[in-house]
């Protein structure tokens, strides 16, 4: 990967940094980066992800906030760190400045900063500054972005291989859209209206991605090479019969239920990429969205199920998948609207 220009951020507005490494002003060094996240966050979920399936647990240290409260409806005062690394199992302190919220690092770098105080959030030790904050940025170079410090085993991993970029390109403009922050869409909705209208693309693009991994022959969407697609899935569809059905109300259907062929790639991506399950805290998903939309679930009641988070049995036959997918005439209409690969 080329190198890009170093961390942009304009303290004058609301605006993240967008830094990138290696650059000039942040080079690949072992040990000098630091990432904040939440493991309930499925855009923060792509950075560790990553972290893990690069093998850079050594190269980057990382600080884990609690998954609630969350604050009020301003996000104010943010996510917070617990008192000790005991209090919330998962969750740590601030391993870098011992601070007690989130936004409090976010004022290090920024004392003006008028934006969100979001995870990831990366940051630089040497310089005391944010690198990024920016998930979808992070998932594009962080996967190359220590690979002349790595065993080639590992520099090897490429999730944005040339000859498939351009699939990639096409299916994530809607894959964001429609499946990552469609479920948001869907599960904020204000009203009967919003929510009729933002459901639909929800499960339209979930089949189209039903046909699309099918076509490929697995393991993974594209075929047999990972790619950010997998991760930018994963992140989501492992939240989804888990939280998504019920709190978000997304429940035209389920994946383990209506969609056998992602089913069965969730079921690989769990049990056979170790990054998966590194990753993947059920505890921290599930009550980090019952217990901190409190204008969606006000008695923070967390259900039991579903049992078990991931079903095991991974198909390894591929041409055995019968796809599946919602038959809602909307549904169905979205689906046709999405571009062929």
């Amino acid at each position: 990967m080329s190198q890009a220009p170093a961390s942009i951020h304009d303290p004058a507005t609301a605006d993240g940094w967008h830094g990138v490494i290696p650059s000039a002003q942040f080079p690949a060094e072992k040990g000098r980066y630091h990432l904040y996240i939440g493991l309930f966050c499925p855009f923060a979920h792509r950075a560790n992800f990553v972290r893990h399936l690069k093998g850079l647990a050594d190269f980057i240290d990382i600080s884990i906030v609690k998954p609630y409260p969350k604050g009020d409806a301003n996000g104010w005062p943010g996510w917070r760190f617990p008192s000790s690394d005991d209090e919330y199992p998962g969750s740590t302190v601030d391993h870098l400045f011992g601070e007690d919220y989130l936004h409090k690092v976010y004022f290090r770098a920024d004392p003006e900063y008028k934006g969100r105080y979001s995870v990831p959030l990366l940051w630089d030790t040497k310089t005391g500054t944010a690198v990024c904050n920016e998930s979808a940025e992070l998932l594009r170079w962080l996967p190359t972005a220590f690979n002349e410090l790595l065993p080639p085993e590992l520099a090897s991993i490429d999730l944005y291989p040339s000859h498939l970029r351009t699939k990639i390109d096409t299916i994530s403009t809607w894959m964001q859209s429609d499946v990552n922050t469609g479920v948001y869409k869907a599960g904020f909705a204000p009203s009967q209206e919003v929510y009729d209208k933002n459901v639909v693309p929800v499960f339209g693009a979930l089949n189209k991605l039903e046909n699309i991994a099918a076509q490929h022959g697995g393991p993974f969407v594209l075929g047999k090479e990972m790619t950010e697609l997998d991760v930018r899935l994963y992140a989501t569809l492992i939240r989804f019969d888990t939280v998504y059905v019920q709190h978000f109300k997304c429940n035209l259907g389920t994946i383990r239920h209506d969609y056998p062929v992602l089913n069965n790639w969730l079921k690989g991506v769990y049990w056979d990429v170790e990054a998966a399950q590194a990753s993947t805290d059920f505890k921290h998903i599930k009550e980090n969205y019952t217990k901190s939309h409190l204008d969606i679930n006000p008695k923070a009641i967390t259900p039991m199920g579903p049992f078990p988070d991931v079903e095991e049995g991974v198909q390894r036959d591929w041409t055995r998948l019968n796809p599946g997918g919602v038959k809602h005439p909307a549904v169905l209409a979205y689906q046709d609207t999405l571009p062929d690969v």
